[in-house]
Parts: structure tokens; C-alpha cells; sequence
């Protein structure tokens, strides 16, 4: 038997929601302390957790705490006192932690917290879009996002050793799409509870609080002589994460037999078009491409799986060669001109010298439905736009109400 059928042959064939994959997960890494707060759509993450530990099936402490600011800070307490440490929250709960975001990445932190994505009020919504992990998208983690179930279960078990590894040492957030990704169920492979511990390995941190004889200091006040020096190490980092998040898909795919980079290319290799997108979406934009090609359409999907570090310059050589790019947005950036990727990957493409049409869309925010006849309607604006000349609108909203 080749290595890849002995590893299908291990398989543990399931059917999950992602937030049952993303917390079987964490019982096989099985991290130190878990402080939480519950919340929409996140709540069943921690409720897992807690009945596995109750149950004896993993050695955590599990911290209830009296709101998301308090979660993160018991998590920056952990962390620091040298304990592996995560947490799980969405949309506000993540915005009430704003303050302890910083924190933890300013410190160095390699927390690991599961996101599900729900948009941020108002008006109050509970449902999918990503403005939640969008407005965090500058406190310094690590974001990586995924598409289904299965993407959601494989990100979380390669997040510690990206976050813990010492060219990095950052907090990660993974993400997934609210209710679409947390709570639909989809067949899902999972991997021997021995492999992945394996895998995660355990924290074995340089500096922590509680180690005897060397005491350190954990968020002390910067002068101005040192302020810039330890936002340029913090900066360093997420550079260097780049190639570590490289490495651990690649020990990953051994393991598994999946493969994961930056980003995924769908059927982009002649494309003249291509939607980039990313989350639970993905898939509507892939089978709609199926469709388009079956029409003769040279469609692609460029589907973004790290957020941050920004693969600027990945993105921009797999987008060389297409005549049009639809950016496509699940969330307002309410800067007048577009959403937060329409801006990063136009000026991305800018200075690789990248030069192609590029149209930056809004979809699907408070869960809007976004459909395939949704993606054939931006693809049949590109081509317009190409081989016709017409003008094509920025920022313009998807599916939206007259």
C-alpha cells in the first residue's frame, strides 16, 4: 500500500457540523485552559468542550467567565503563566475582546481562538457575514478562514504549531462561517487522536510567569525608546509566519493526504476570469464555475485561506494572466470605496505590477443569500467589461433590494 492509502485506510469517516469538527478537534490537541463565554453562534463550542471534560475525555480547565473581555484576559493569563490556552467567541463577543486582541499579539501570545463568523450590529443580526473577523483583521493575529467543515477541523489542528512556533509565537484565529459552516453538517474525515496529538506536540514556551527563578514581565509600560522595536519584532513575526504556515500544511498533508497553502486555485489555470472569495461561498462560486464551463466560459475561483499574513504577492502572480478579477467582500469596510479585500488586493496588484481589471463586490452580509445565478451575473459583468467595453460598477452590492 502506497503511504496516501494507508492513510485513507486510518480515516475516521463522520458526519459533523463545524462547530462538533472544530471542537473534536480541540479534545484531540487538548490544550491546558479554555476560559469562555458562550455566544451566537459560537455557543456549542464550549458546550462540547465542557461535556467532553466532564465526561474525562480530555485534562482541561474549562474557565466560565462573566463576559468575552474576561474570557480573553483569563486566556492572556494562561498563556503567559506558560499554559496552552484557547478560547471560542463570535461578532460581539469578539468585538467586547478588542482591547485584550491587542494584548495578547503585542505579548507575543500564541492563543488560539475559534471564530464564527456573524456580523457585528447593527442592525442586532445574528447571522454569517464577516465583519466581525475583518474589524480585527489589525490587532496582529494570525486569520486563516475555511470553507467547510472539513477545512474548519484540518485549520485548528495546524494552529498551534504555526502560533507556538518560535519564529512566530502569535495568537490565530480560526474561522468559519456563521451557521452556514457552524451548524450545517457535512461528511468529514477525521484523523487518530494519537496522530494529532502527535502532530500538535506540546507547549514548551522559552519565557512564562511561573517559571521558577526567572521571572519576566508580561505587558509592562514602553517608552518611546522601545515602542517601535516591538511593533517591528511583532511585524517580523507575521512576516515569518508566512513560510511556517507552508511548512505545517506540508507535515500536514503528509499526515493527512490534504492539502493546503495561502489560498486554493479552482480550475484558474487558462482562466481568463476569476472570482476570489473566501469562506463558505467558495462553494457556490466553484459550482457555478463548473456550470460556466461546461458553457465554454474560462471561469476560475481563486478561494483565500490566510487572511493574515496578506499573500500579496501569491495572489497577485496567480491573477497575472487572467483578463478580470472580481474581488468579492462579505463585509462593509464604510470607507466610501469598497470592502477590506477590494482595498488589499487592488493595491496588492498595483505594486506587483499586476495590471488587470479588477471590481471589487459586497455579498451576503447579515446572511444574505448568495446563489450561483448570483456569481454567473458578476462573471457575465467581467466579460462585459472585457470584451465589451461597458462599464462596470465598484462597490456595488450583490442581490441587494431596490
Amino acid at each position: 500500500m502506497s503511504n496516501l492509502e494507508i492513510i485513507r485506510s486510518r480515516e475516521i469517516k463522520e458526519r459533523m457540523s463545524g462547530n462538533e469538527a472544530v471542537s473534536y478537534a480541540i479534545r484531540q490537541v487538548e490544550p491546558d485552559v479554555m476560559p469562555a463565554f458562550p455566544i451566537t453562534p459560537s455557543t456549542e463550542i464550549p458546550q462540547m468542550v465542557s461535556t467532553y471534560i466532564a465526561n474525562g475525555q480530555m485534562d482541561t480547565d474549562f474557565i466560565p467567565v462573566e463576559s468575552e473581555h474576561s474570557a480573553m484576559s483569563a486566556a492572556i493569563g494562561s498563556e503567559a503563566a506558560g499554559a496552552r490556552t484557547m478560547t471560542a467567541t463570535s461578532s460581539a463577543g469578539l468585538a467586547l475582546m478588542w482591547e485584550e486582541l491587542l494584548l495578547a499579539a503585542s505579548n507575543r501570545l500564541p492563543i488560539v481562538l475559534t471564530l464564527v463568523n456573524r456580523t457585528l450590529s447593527g442592525p442586532i443580526n445574528i447571522n454569517c457575514d464577516h465583519s466581525d473577523g475583518m474589524g480585527a483583521r489589525d490587532t496582529g493575529w494570525i486569520q486563516i478562514y475555511a470553507e467547510d467543515n472539513q477545512e474548519v477541523y484540518d485549520n485548528y489542528i495546524q494552529a498551534y504549531p504555526i502560533a507556538e512556533d518560535p519564529r512566530v509565537h502569535l495568537p490565530v484565529m480560526i474561522c468559519q462561517d456563521g451557521f452556514i459552516t457552524s451548524h450545517a453538517v457535512q461528511n468529514i474525515c477525521l484523523l487518530e487522536d494519537e496522530s494529532v496529538k502527535k502532530f500538535a506536540g506540546t507547549y514548551e514556551p522559552e519565557e512564562f510567569m511561573l517559571n521558577p527563578g526567572k521571572p519576566v514581565s508580561v505587558g509592562p509600560y514602553s517608552i518611546s525608546n522601545y515602542e517601535m522595536e516591538a511593533k517591528k519584532n511583532q511585524e517580523t513575526a507575521m512576516e515569518n509566519a508566512r513560510q511556517v504556515i507552508l511548512e505545517v500544511a506540508e507535515k500536514f498533508e503528509q499526515m493527512s493526504g490534504r492539502t493546503y497553502g495561502f489560498f486554493e486555485e479552482y480550475r484558474t489555470e487558462d482562466a481568463d476570469y476569476i472570482m476570489l472569495i473566501m469562506g463558505s461561498a467558495a462553494g457556490t462560486a466553484k459550482e457555478a464555475v463548473d456550470e460556466l464551463r461546461e458553457e465554454g466560459w474560462k471561469a476560475g475561483v481563486l478561494k483565500l485561506r490566510v487572511f493574515r499574513p496578506f499573500p500579496e504577492a501569491e495572489i497577485a502572480e496567480a491573477l497575472r494572466n487572467c483578463k478580470a478579477v472580481a474581488i468579492m467582500d462579505r463585509c462593509e469596510s464604510y470607507n466610501g470605496n469598497g470592502g477590506p479585500l477590494g482595498s488589499e488586493v487592488t493595491a496588492g496588484l498595483y505594486r506587483n505590477r499586476v495590471f488587470i481589471e479588477a471590481v471589487n463586490y459586497i455579498y451576503g452580509l447579515g446572511g444574505r443569500d448568495f446563489t450561483t445565478d448570483h456569481v454567473k451575473e458578476v462573471f457575465a459583468e467581467l466579460r462585459a467589461a472585457v470584451e465589451e467595453g461597458t462599464p462596470v460598477q465598484q462597490h456595488k452590492y450583490v442581490n441587494l433590494r431596490g
